[in-house]
């Protein structure tokens, strides 16, 4: 049985350059003159790198302070012990003092710190509902099924905002102190508590529902606050700009955190006398004593921190850079020697023929 041009015809690709495979094509052939500079070169431009970034890491000044409350640690472990475990009650405060010898170069940034707090949890970190966070009304009253059991209140209202981040919401507070002389009084040094999330959180993801008769506290009517709320999402801030579901702390405190140990940023200090940095003197931090870890086993820390080009202090990332120069740095050495070594034996071989 044989087949008729007019049958081959109709099964074959068209004659075309891409159809048969006749396109030009070029296949890198590396040789040791070319790869060897490449191994030198990226590994010295990855060291370069590193140096940059590593002791720009090293120039950024940090002050940290655990007040968790561990015994005999301050007397923030006043307020712990009244928690034993729980949550303080409110009002509970301390304080934590330091001296500066010398000029603490700005701008700086006032962080609180968690850990083994575990916000990657997969559980925890569904337990949300975005559409009601958006500010839709449908959602506000019918919350999600992965916010249980942070769904519906007790006496059945829907919680907003419901799910266990919200619930969890990071709630101490801290003001900033200076005295500028010994025995002189001490001056609030304002901290700015504006523009401290994300552009796209702030302005894309989080939404108040529609105000009721230009009121936000009716928007809120018929739902209830997460248990351990003391007051509802729309009174998280007196500035109406700030309040609901757009407060700067709810937004950072919703953003979760991929480790156990976390930093979220609580303020800038960038106003008045204070803009370029904090001066010499003594300083008072007055902490509002509210969110319980002892349960869990976490600690709680306060930090300033400067900032460079590179952004906050992370050294991990130039010896990361150095490591990885260093090696390609090192491969380079090994080909070279690899290379030299076969091509005289190539060139003893070629002359004994």
């Amino acid at each position: 049985m044989t087949w008729s041009a007019t049958a081959r015809g109709a099964h074959q690709p068209d004659n075309t350059a891409f159809t048969q495979q006749r396109l030009p094509a070029w296949q890198p052939l590396l040789s040791a003159s070319i790869a060897l500079p490449l191994f030198f070169c990226a590994g010295l431009a990855f060291i370069g790198l590193g140096l940059g970034l590593y002791y720009s890491s090293n120039g950024i000044k940090e002050l940290e302070y655990d007040y968790t409350g561990d015994l005999g640690t301050g007397n923030c472990s006043v307020c712990a012990a009244i928690g034993q475990g729980r949550a303080p009650p409110p009002r509970c405060s301390c304080a934590w003092y330091f001296s500066l010898p010398e000029f603490f170069q700005g701008p700086v940034f006032l962080y609180y710190e968690l850990t083994n707090f575990y916000q990657n949890n997969r559980r925890y970190g569904v337990s949300r509902d975005d559409a009601q966070l958006s500010g839709l009304q449908s959602a506000l009253r019918h919350p999600v099924n992965e916010c249980y059991p942070y769904q519906y209140s007790a006496a059945g209202l829907p919680i907003a905002p419901c799910g266990a981040i919200a619930n969890s919401l990071f709630n101490d507070s801290f003001s900033l102190w200076h005295q500028r002389l010994p025995g002189g009084p001490y001056v609030e040094v304002p901290l700015d508590r504006t523009g401290i999330a994300w552009w796209t959180d702030y302005h894309v993801k989080f939404r108040n529902p529609p105000l009721v008769n230009g009121s936000l506290a009716l928007a809120f009517q018929g739902t209830a606050p997460p248990p351990s709320w003391h007051r509802p999402v729309y009174e998280l801030s007196p500035d109406p700009n700030n309040t609901g579901f757009i407060n700067q702390d709810f937004v950072v405190w919703m953003r979760t955190a991929a480790l156990p140990t976390f930093r979220k940023l609580y303020a800038r200090i960038r106003q008045g006398n204070y803009s370029a940095g904090l001066p010499r003197g003594t300083y008072r931090v007055n902490i509002t004593y509210n969110y319980p870890v002892r349960a869990f086993g976490g600690h709680k820390l306060i930090t300033f921190s400067s900032v460079s080009w590179m952004g906050g202090k992370n050294p991990f990332l130039g010896i990361a850079y150095l490591v990885v120069g260093s090696l390609c740095i090192l491969m380079g050495f090994v080909m070279l020697v690899v290379y030299i070594r076969y091509q005289d034996q190539n060139d003893e071989d070629e002359d004994d023929e």
